[in-house]
């Protein structure tokens, strides 16, 4: 990439989002592996944001897929002939087995229909003090923080951690869910990383040497687990609100009867665990970034916190009044997803775009460039909350940070919740501004995380 590959810098006062980059043409093997180890985003051409659907070759054929009824077809019409593809299944399985993000057809299947209850309106409504509390908390830090730059992305991750934590295991004690979250942190730090082997589609019997190194702390997490799990179920539930892995001790499969053994759910927790926190901490950073750099939105946004919380913090009873709040929300998802590319692999012989889909052809939704494709979106790389002001306005399958059709990400409606909580407790007592030269860096792994931090100044108001 050269100087001339980069975005024009926009003019102040409020510039837009930090932009990745992108390729002016698809790379090679090795300059794909380079890239992707860097910066997965980094992959994606120049011209994906501007045609419906980019093909190539990387030792097998690959098509990016921009255009929303094509996706459609991929996510929704012909699902079972697009499973998740080798490299994902590769690179998560060994820390989170065949859960809810990994399974495929009736593997999957029953676990959706037992699982999906857990994540009832009525549920999440019930865990919305939790996130009430979790966010009063973060407010409470970030004053004692005094008058010098916080990182609110490292903030925001505790925050949102403190509410899988307790909604996961009720606080009881009988688990380490942060000893828990760091092996699986430190699995994708090391080991998760894309591999050659991965890319090439080597099976998983092939040695991954960094994978290698990372598994005797997922065998000792999983182990943690799995003992407290056997814990709760021979002690009969938490005393409380039931938290989530009561509902999925309580949960079984309509359809057949068939519960989560232990195994299983030890993975489904494992999954919830990581993507429950992390993808809503990212969307809180984003949120807080953008809107920094943005006092008019801030302004507006704070105002209408302000005139609606009646105790410092958001409850779950709030959030239907936050309507600008939320519009935030969905603009940084736009612009910054934390999922910002997903894989498939073809399993037959389709068509997409009028072009031929061979079986094992690699499909891959760039919803990076998906979000920000100028054939779907006005001023697709500017900070326009207002666009989401009418979600009937926006083309279903051109928005997908939770993913959609029958494997739509089944806790959306929990970070939603989540995030509209903190964002408005923490912009209705702060004025937050930009810190000079410390404007994060968007790099992708497995989530899209900025680098280096969300550096800001919080002046409470």
């Amino acid at each position: 990439m050269t100087d001339a590959d980069t975005a024009p810098p926009p003019a102040p006062p409020t510039p837009p989002p930090v932009r990745v980059p992108l390729v002016t043409a698809p790379l090679g093997v090795l300059g794909s592996l380079r890239a992707a180890r860097a910066n997965v985003l980094s992959i994606i051409p120049e011209i994906a944001t501007r045609q419906p659907m980019v093909s190539g070759r990387t030792a097998k054929r690959w098509h990016m897929v921009m255009d929303p009824e094509a996706i459609r077809r991929i996510l929704l019409e012909n699902l079972d002939n697009y499973p998740k593809s080798l490299v994902t299944k590769n690179l998560l399985r060994p820390a989170i087995g065949e859960s809810l993000f990994i399974a495929e057809g009736a593997h999957w299947r029953w676990q959706r229909r037992a699982a999906a209850p857990v994540f009832s309106h009525r549920n999440v409504m019930n865990l919305a003090p939790v996130m009430t509390a979790a966010a009063r908390r973060s407010a409470e830090r970030i004053k004692a923080a005094g008058p010098r730059a916080v990182d609110m992305a490292a903030e925001m991750v505790r925050t949102t951690f403190d509410v899988i934590a307790d909604v996961t295991f009720s606080g009881d004690g009988t688990f380490d869910a942060e000893g828990v979250h760091r092996g699986i942190d430190a699995y994708i730090a090391e080991a998760g990383r894309i591999s050659l082997f991965d890319i090439l589609g080597l099976p998983d019997w092939v040695p991954r040497p960094g994978r290698l190194m990372a598994g005797g702390s997922v065998a000792e997490m999983k182990r943690v687990a799995d003992a407290a799990v056997e814990a709760r179920r021979a002690r009969g539930g938490s005393a409380s609100v039931p938290d989530l892995l009561d509902l999925l001790l309580d949960g079984e499969d309509p359809e057949t009867k068939r519960r989560m053994n232990t195994g299983e759910l030890r993975d489904n927790l494992l999954t919830f665990i990581v993507a429950g926190h992390e993808t809503t901490a990212l969307a809180l950073g984003w949120s807080l970034y953008l809107c920094a750099h943005d006092q008019d939105v801030q302004d507006r946004a704070r105002a209408e916190a302000q005139a609606v919380l009646s105790g410092g913090a958001a409850t779950g009873a709030d959030v239907a009044r936050l309507p600008l709040i939320r519009q935030i929300i969905d603009e940084a998802l736009r612009l910054y997803p934390p999922a910002g590319m997903v894989s498939r692999t073809a399993l037959a012989a389709d068509t997409l775009c009028g072009r031929e889909i061979q079986p094992g052809d690699t499909i891959i939704i760039p919803i990076y460039a998906l979000h920000r494709h100028h054939m779907l979106w006005d001023a697709p790389d500017s900070f326009r909350p207002d666009r989401f002001a009418d979600r009937k306005a926006v083309p279903r399958y051109a928005y997908l940070p939770f993913g959609d059709g029958p494997r739509i990400c089944i806790g959306a409606s929990f970070a939603l919740q989540e995030a509209v909580i903190v964002l408005a407790t923490l912009l209705a007592q702060f004025r937050f501004a930009p810190v000079p030269g410390r404007a994060p860096d968007p790099v992708m792994i497995l989530t899209l995380r900025p680098q280096g931090g969300v550096w800001l100044m919080a002046e409470p108001v």
